[in-house]
């Protein structure tokens, strides 16, 4: 064995230091890789990188594991005539003939029924390729894991306040002065997070970490509030009519860059009860939500276009307008709902002591109506109006799997939302803060196909495979309201599933509802595993077969680096080098 301390890796070959991405997990961190004779010998992080600035975690560091992991799979893989499913008795095939057999089982489907072909994929940031790839081949049935992992973090948040945390947005924790961190462990976004979060602390600002458990972040906060899992969405409620109750709310906020104001038909009589009441106009083209709806204007005491320059808009009351439609702004039917949503109330549920949760919502409320900042950035908003600096609310947040992977995970995310929202802390300095391409439009502009005729052979699909619905006529189901894509996302059942739902593919297509298929490719994704919530029957149907004695679902393709339990199931296994 060579002495270290007489000989450096340079005197044993050719070193190199190659800057590059971790890929680890989603949090991107810049890193610095050590090469002898081409291969990798350590791995740092990287200090010139704007994100983790050379923070690396252990994960992180062992990245050299999976680079030289037994398990890696390096060459095309084929199941060998008379083998079963789950045995892993597979031959070595060359590329030129793993693509001439999916050329030709998928030139086929496509050239007759493109659904007939199943694309799910476990790495959501390959979401833009892999996604145009199933949109041009023509099939509906595409999804990425997030439809079980992130889901109600995007939708629940894109459909409120137009972007989420995650890589989307997050704290602006530089200039914050009061942070919440719930339902977080340190997972995503860990390294920066950490960075971020000691230079907070130094500055001054105080951190409430709101977790069941008291470890990783929790553990340097300056208030840990424990609470029951699954029941954050009862304690955001209650804090959203806490702050309502004590007028803690950010009025100027909410009526110029919000929907509060504008009125509401509240009539159960009418077609459009609960709809925002229009006037006609003309409607641009776009998914922009047109600038056709109304204020009741607290001096002249009568409806008025939103907007209109000089008015003072009215959040609470119950109005009529002119016509006899009877009316009240949104602000109010959101005091109504919350109403229920009494401390007391969320004691029961959350285990969080009443008093505790009247003193978080005031010190919420106060920190962001007391301590405003302002930054001289000269600006202009959308409706044309010139400011001369940019003012914020310092309370930021930051949200994570443990707010939104429950069953009521949607509904919470969104009450983080509005509670954000009412705050008047969203995309301002200090609060939370979008990152391009958001925000986008509430709901985006991406649209799935509406009916079955939006799958054609030979044809790209006409919509997107995951989009944004925002009205019944936007569902993907046939003239008998049943759905078409064989995940049933963007159905009745399932209307808002923006991500997919990657864990229903494998059991309705062996269940062959709502229709057979022909191809599965599963792609990083090891349903066998974990992915599935049901492994073990999981195992059992991508194995079964019909009274014929052929496999009810046809053929398997997975695509992965390593050889993980779901490639023992694999016909033809593609290598993700």
């Amino acid at each position: 064995m060579q002495d270290p301390t007489k000989q450096s890796d340079s005197d044993l070959g050719r070193v190199e230091i190659k800057e590059t991405t971790c890929y680890m997990c989603a949090c991107r961190c810049g890193i610095r890789v050590t090469l002898r004779d081409g291969e990798v010998r350590h791995i740092e992080g990287n200090p010139n990188h704007p994100l983790n600035k050379g923070v690396i975690c252990a994960k992180g560091s062992s990245g050299i594991m999976k680079q030289y992991s037994p398990a890696r799979l390096t060459k095309p893989l084929l199941r060998k005539p008379g083998a079963e499913r789950g045995d892993s008795d597979f031959e070595e095939i060359s590329w030129e003939r793993a693509f001439d057999l999916i050329e030709e089982r998928l030139g086929k489907i496509r050239a007759d029924d493109p659904k007939r072909f199943a694309l799910f994929t476990g790495r959501d940031q390959m979401q833009a390729l892999t996604g145009l790839f199933a949109k041009q081949f023509g099939t509906p049935n595409y999804a990425a894991h997030g439809g079980f992992c992130s889901v109600n973090m995007a939708a629940g948040l894109i459909y409120t306040i137009g972007g989420s945390f995650w890589e989307f947005g997050g704290p602006d924790l530089e200039r914050s002065k009061l942070f919440i961190m719930i339902g977080t462990a340190e997972d995503h976004h860990s390294n920066p997070m950490k960075i971020a979060l000691a230079d907070f602390k130094r500055r001054g600002g105080r951190f409430i970490s709101i977790n069941p458990i008291r470890t990783g972040y929790s553990a340097i906060a300056d208030e840990w509030v424990p609470i029951k899992p699954g029941t954050d969405g009862a304690l955001l409620l209650a804090i959203i009519r806490e702050l309502i109750q004590q007028g803690l709310y950010d009025r100027e906020f909410l009526i110029k860059y919000t929907n509060s104001a504008e009125l509401v038909v509240d009539d159960p009589e009418r077609d459009d009860h609960g709809l925002f009441r229009r006037f006609e106009t003309h409607v641009e083209e776009g998914c922009f939500d047109p600038e056709n709806k109304l204020w009741w204007d607290r001096e002249l005491d009568r409806e008025i276009s939103t907007h209109t320059p000089g008015t003072d808009p009215r959040l609470l009351g119950s109005f009529t307008l002119e016509d006899g439609t009877k009316v009240k702004p949104a602000f109010q039917l959101l005091k109504e709902r919350v109403e229920e949503y009494t401390v007391e109330w969320a004691e029961d549920i959350t285990g969080i002591p009443a008093e505790t949760i009247k003193r978080l919502a005031h010190e919420m409320g106060v920190v962001a109506r007391d301590q405003k900042i302002e930054l001289p950035i000269q600006w202009t908003d959308s409706w044309g109006n010139d400011h001369e600096s940019v003012t914020g609310n310092p309370v930021s947040f930051h949200a994570m799997r443990g707010l939104a992977a429950h069953s009521n995970g949607f509904q919470a995310i969104r009450s983080l939302g509005i509670l954000m929202t009412i705050l008047g802390t969203v995309d301002r300095p200090g609060g939370f803060r979008h990152k391009a391409p958001f925000p986008r439009p509430i709901p985006p502009c991406p649209k799935p196909p509406n009916s079955p005729e939006g799958v054609q052979p030979n044809t790209p699909l006409d919509g997107m495979p995951l989009g944004w619905p925002s009205k019944p006529d936007d569902l993907f189901v046939d003239e008998q309201g049943e759905a078409v894509r064989i995940d049933k996302a963007f159905s009745w059942e399932y209307p808002l599933s923006v991500h997919g739902l990657m864990h229903n593919v494998i059991t309705n297509a062996w269940r062959g509802d709502p229709y057979p298929i022909d191809t599965l490719l599963l792609f990083m994704a090891n349903m066998a595993w974990n992915s599935s919530m049901n492994t073990e029957n999981v195992r059992d149907m991508l194995k079964d077969k019909d009274d014929n004695g052929e496999y009810k679902i046809p053929f398997i393709i997975v695509a992965d680096a390593f050889q993980s339990e779901t490639v023992a199931f694999a016909d033809l296994v593609l290598p993700d080098t």
